[in-house]
């Protein structure tokens, strides 16, 4: 776990200097988080309307500022569209060591993100430890994982709650109920497992809105694993999430005037759920399914071949027995809706993969475990990752010395891989003619993996793993297809 958080760290860290645009180290809603950092660590406030009055943001946005909020009453009072859980993370962070202090605190989430993967692949996915630990490592140090380790966004923090919610969720319970320890009310004491939950699911709101599906699908699992144990409702477990939830809204009202931060936006005067879009095309949406994983610019095969690995991934997770399979499959099912139906766009002022970076670490836990005891599946899949930490690392380069940068001209990249593969790859933004040719291949072409890898698993009696066998060693033959 030490070395494989250690990777990460170091890759995000080769991109702590990487400009976002030519005007600026950090873009769009990234100087938004670091100035309410600032405001939390000098004033204890969420009230940046001093902060942009000084101009506190040039250190890390040398242009002038986009405030994206308005004036929420007669003092002048403003307060960033963005929820506040991130920027309370970077106070102090950013109290000590500005803008680097932030990116590096962000870079040590990362490494913590790759030792909880780990956890999760080896504990609950029966993952062997050395090839685990390989694959983790690999991914961390790849896009779009290295890259938020140093992006000013919730992605990582949430991926953190997730993988933390995940293990606490899919935790064994005391047999019959002995010495079961619950929140709920007339327990003879408090377990563990719980108050994690608990934990993720009140944080991952307060890290984004977009989150709540997420944190729903743990916390329905956590009530769940509490009634298999004792066959109670955890009345204190609901009370809190009551709680919790009366709480969040009403501090929204509060602060920003809306039951959503995007009440206090400047783009979302006439509504602050006009954040989904303003006419949205849920048909047109679709394609997004697919495009999330080959969109040519955004898609995460763009940049990280061995992303090809996640659907056969995914069959095999559904299909392995192992416990809490389907509270994973819930959760990363839960975060690919919201990121093709309800986010306003994939095509985004930010680096490909933000709308599921929270839970990638999920499927790459999936790899490590489905390619486990086969040696041509792990190969392919750490020379996919190759490729992938190659891409960062040029790009890394090439936007701390301002011939790229990580959010305008990415694409421009003078990475001959990139250039290569991309030509292959559909470009959802345009969508010509060859591209929805292209597009068709890709959806044939991954359909047929799971196809495969579905039959594979069945004539290797996969269905038949039980929750506390370990894995066979024909597991992994099936994302040789």
């Amino acid at each position: 776990m030490v070395a494989v958080a250690v990777a990460a760290f170091l890759s995000a860290l080769a991109g702590i200097d990487a400009r976002a645009t030519y005007g600026a180290r950090v873009t769009a809603d990234e100087p938004q988080y670091l100035i309410t950092a600032i405001s939390l660590g000098e004033d204890a406030s969420l009230d940046v309307s001093d902060e942009l009055a000084e101009e506190r943001f040039l250190p890390f946005h040398e242009i002038q500022l986009n405030p994206q909020t308005i004036e929420l009453d007669d003092e002048g009072r403003r307060v960033s569209p963005h929820d506040p859980l991130l920027p309370l993370l970077l106070a102090l962070p950013m109290l000590v060591g500005g803008w680097v202090g932030a990116k590096l605190a962000l870079a040590v989430c990362a490494g913590a993100v790759a030792a909880l993967t780990l956890r999760l692949a080896v504990d609950r996915l029966g993952a062997p430890l050395g090839v685990a630990a390989a694959v983790v490592g690999a991914f961390a140090m790849a896009p779009p994982l290295s890259v938020y380790g140093v992006q000013v966004y919730p992605a990582m923090p949430a991926a953190f709650c997730v993988l933390a919610g995940a293990l606490a969720v899919t935790t064994p319970t005391p047999s019959g109920g002995a010495g079961r320890a619950g929140v709920g009310l007339g327990r003879t004491g408090v377990d563990p497992a719980d108050v994690v939950t608990v934990l993720a699911v009140v944080a991952l709101p307060w890290l984004s809105v977009k989150y709540v599906p997420l944190a729903a699908v743990l916390a329905l699992a956590g009530l769940w694993r509490s009634w298999q144990a004792d066959g109670r409702v955890p009345r204190g477990t609901i009370a809190a999430y009551g709680l919790a939830g009366v709480s969040y809204l009403a501090l929204h009202r509060w602060l920003y005037g809306g039951w959503t931060v995007y009440a206090a936006g400047d783009h979302f005067v006439n509504g602050e759920f006009l954040v989904v879009g303003y006419a949205p095309n849920y048909p047109g949406r679709s394609r997004r399914l697919i495009g999330l994983l080959v969109d040519r610019n955004f898609g995460l095969i763009a940049w990280n071949p061995a992303f090809l690995a996640l659907p056969p991934a995914l069959v095999w997770l559904a299909r392995s027995g192992r416990r809490g399979r389907y509270v994973l499959l819930g959760v990363f099912a839960a975060s690919w809706i919201t990121a093709t139906w309800i986010a306003f766009t994939m095509h985004g002022w930010w680096w490909p993969g933000r709308q599921v970076v929270p839970v990638l670490p999920i499927v790459v836990a999936a790899v490590a475990a489905a390619v486990g005891r086969h040696r041509p599946a792990l190969m392919a899949v750490l020379a996919g990752c190759a490729l992938g930490i190659v891409s960062w690392l040029i790009l890394a380069w090439e936007a701390s010395t301002d011939r790229r940068t990580l959010i305008v001209d990415f694409d421009g990249t003078a990475n001959p891989w990139y250039q290569l593969w991309r030509r292959v790859l559909p470009d959802h933004q345009r969508m010509a003619a060859a591209d929805i040719a292209l597009t068709v291949v890709w959806v044939v072409l991954v359909l047929a993996a799971m196809v495969v890898t579905a039959r594979r698993l069945r004539a290797t009696g996969q269905s038949a793993t039980s929750e506390e066998s370990e894995p066979e060693a024909t597991e992994g033959s099936a994302l040789v297809g």
